[in-house]
Order: C-alpha cells, then sequence, then structure tokens
C-alpha cells in the first residue's frame, strides 16, 4: 500500500481504500454471521463506511439491516474549485457514476430495511439504484454531555488568562481546531485574522496537525502574526498567534472553555462535530456556510460565512470575528443560543433513544415484508 501513499487521497480513497473497505467488509460479513448464529441477534447495524457512495457487503443475513448514517456527497464551493485537480476530479466523477452499478452487483444497501444518512445533500448522493430504500435523516455527530458542560465551562472560567493585563478588557480570543490540511482554509483565516488585528487586540489558537503546518507557520511568519525563530519569547501567553499542535479530547476541551469564538473556515467539511462542542459550552461560531457546520448553525449561535470567493471569504470572516469581538453580549446570546441547541438536537443520549426508535420500526417493517 506504499503506492497509495504516493496518490492524491481522494483518489486513493477510491482506488486502494475502495479495496481495503470490501476486504475489511468481507471480515465483517463472516463475523456477523457467527454473531447473528450464535446470539440470536434481531438487528445488524452497520455505521461505516460513511460514504453514500460505497456500496456494503452485509446483505440475506436473515435480520434487518441498518446502515448509516452516511455523510457526503460533497464538492468544493464553486469558487474554489480548482483546489482539486483535473485529475482528481476526472477520478471522482468517474467513482460516482460507478457507484450505482456497483451498489447492484455488492447490493447490501439495496437490500437494506433502512438507510440512515445525515442530511438532504448526501441523500441526494445515494447511488440511484438505492433511491426507493426507506431512507431517514439523523446527522452522524453528537454531543456527549457528560464532558462537554457548562460544569466545564464553570470551572475553567476563574483562571482565564488576562492577555497583556487589566487594561484591554476589548481582548478576544478565538480558537480553531481541526487538522492543518488545505481544504481546512486555515491560509484564509491568518490574512483574515492579521485584518483582524489592525483593528482590535485578540489572540488565536491554532490546534492540531498536518501537512499545511510548515505552510502555515511561515505564511504566519510573513504576516508578522508570529516572530521568526531567532525571536522567539519564551512567555507564549503574550504571543497573538498560537500554533499548539496536537492536543487530547481534555486539554481541546480546556482551551475552547478559555476561549470566546471558535473558528472553522472550511471548505470540505462534511460534518464538524468541533462546531457542536464549542456550542455544548456556550461558544459562538463563525463557519464556512458550506457543508456540515451550515446543517448545525443558524444565525442565533452563529455567523455563517459565503465562500463566494477567496477575497469574500477572508473578508467576511475578518468581519465577523470583529463583529463578535466588539460584542459581548452578541457572544453571550449566541452562546447560550448554541448550547440549547445541542441539548435540543445532538445530546447523544437523546439520539440513542431515536436509534432505538429505528431499531424498532425497522424490525416491525422487516418482519411485515417477510409475511409477503
Amino acid at each position: 500500500m506504499k503506492i497509495a501513499i504516493l496518490l492524491p487521497h481522494r483518489i486513493s480513497f477510491f482506488t486502494f481504500g475502495f479495496l481495503l473497505r470490501l476486504l475489511t467488509q468481507s471480515l465483517q460479513r463472516g463475523l456477523a454471521k457467527q454473531i447473528i448464529r450464535e446470539q440470536k441477534i434481531d438487528i445488524i447495524h452497520q455505521p461505516i463506511p460513511v460514504s453514500p457512495k460505497d456500496p456494503s457487503m452485509l446483505f440475506d443475513l436473515g435480520v434487518p439491516i441498518i446502515i448509516g448514517p452516511m455523510n457526503g456527497g460533497m464538492n468544493y464551493p464553486p469558487a474554489f474549485q480548482k483546489m482539486q485537480s483535473r485529475l482528481v476530479e476526472a477520478a471522482i466523477s468517474f467513482g460516482r457514476a460507478l457507484s450505482s452499478f456497483m451498489n447492484v452487483v455488492i447490493p447490501g444497501k439495496l437490500k437494506a430495511t433502512t438507510l440512515l444518512v445525515a442530511n438532504a445533500r448526501t441523500r441526494e448522493a445515494l447511488p440511484s439504484s438505492v433511491r426507493e430504500v426507506p431512507t431517514i435523516e439523523l446527522v452522524e455527530n453528537g454531543v456527549d454531555l457528560s464532558l462537554w458542560t457548562q460544569d466545564l465551562l464553570e470551572k475553567i472560567e476563574p483562571n482565564k488568562e488576562n492577555f497583556q493585563g487589566k487594561d484591554q478588557p476589548n481582548f478576544t480570543r478565538f480558537v480553531f481546531i481541526g487538522r492543518l490540511v488545505d481544504w481546512k482554509a486555515v491560509d484564509l483565516l491568518l490574512i483574515a485574522f492579521k485584518q483582524v488585528l489592525e483593528k482590535i487586540p485578540a489572540r488565536l489558537d491554532i490546534i492540531g496537525e498536518g501537512d499545511q503546518k510548515a505552510n502555515l507557520e511561515e505564511i504566519a511568519r510573513n504576516l508578522s502574526l508570529i516572530p521568526s525563530s531567532n525571536e522567539l519569547n519564551s512567555d507564549r501567553s503574550q504571543e497573538n498567534l498560537r500554533f499548539l499542535g496536537w492536543l487530547s479530547q481534555a486539554d481541546c476541551a480546556k482551551q475552547l472553555g478559555e476561549s470566546d469564538v471558535l473558528v472553522l473556515p472550511s471548505l470540505y467539511e462534511c460534518g464538524g462535530a468541533v462546531v457542536l462542542e464549542a456550542m455544548a459550552l456556550s461558544l459562538p461560531v463563525i463557519a464556512t456556510n458550506w457543508g456540515g457546520p451550515a446543517d448545525y448553525l443558524d444565525d442565533s449561535c452563529g455567523i455563517l460565512v459565503n465562500p463566494d470567493s477567496r477575497e469574500g471569504l477572508i473578508d467576511g470572516l475578518a468581519a465577523a470575528m470583529f463583529d463578535l469581538a466588539n460584542s459581548p453580549e452578541l457572544r453571550q446570546s449566541m452562546g447560550k443560543a448554541g448550547a440549547k441547541r445541542v441539548v435540543n438536537f445532538f445530546d447523544w443520549d437523546k439520539k440513542g433513544e431515536k436509534i432505538l426508535e429505528i431499531y424498532q420500526d425497522s424490525i416491525e417493517r422487516y418482519a411485515k415484508d417477510k409475511k409477503r
């Protein structure tokens, strides 16, 4: 599989990755048959792969089968299509065109009792051969409110650092959490943050690792957001921009609790669990109006910036950051609305109850179909 590493990620996913997923599913099929036989299982739930195009090898097992939630059908915003090479675009188009046939040859989804999709976009991305299978929309991400709670925020709040002393009450802490890859558009966030710093005191923490980290650090140096290597100061709390690297989930929660606003400028985000985690901690969110974040946020709890052009996205991010920095009241109201939205729609416990309802419905429909 060394060849796969040399290929663009998305071509690798549709070629070598596809073969590996089929091999894994073949092993799963054998294990599923054994478990059903030995444990008298009533229903099988296959949550991965999440791609709506990938076929499933779980079928004809004598019990109802649920597949999903799937999430996909993503493309770059039209203004950013050039981020994807023509070779990758052609490979994706070919793979998607072939998917309907493959889902007939390997008919797991075609024979499934229920398909779960995260959103309307993914429903539309299902192969045409499986469009008649009963399908339910259910967001795949959720929040464990035993971890991401207001109790955590209240423990952190008294210990928040006061950047450059108490004489700068308008200082605002922004944070990004995610992989440092090109489609996360952190380079555009850095340019936007430069505009913000020219008007108000602020700090941006970048949490994550990835192949773009060195490039992003170079961009930050060129923008004078971080000092050159021979100018580094041991007191990092005084820096306007910090690259904090990979952090554990607990440390990410701590950093979110010590921040004022989460910013996620991603151009290719199917989900975006970090958006929900920030909302659970009463943080307003600034995100690109594209993909997963647009499924989670509304104008009561965040600001969605349209990716109509490179310059427009940069300016929109900067304007949103500036607006929230200048209005603690707006940050507070959005934070409260976001926390309420998470409790109402994205709590894992409530989603678990919904899944159980879907299981029962699927079992009953499967039994009726067998009697026909």
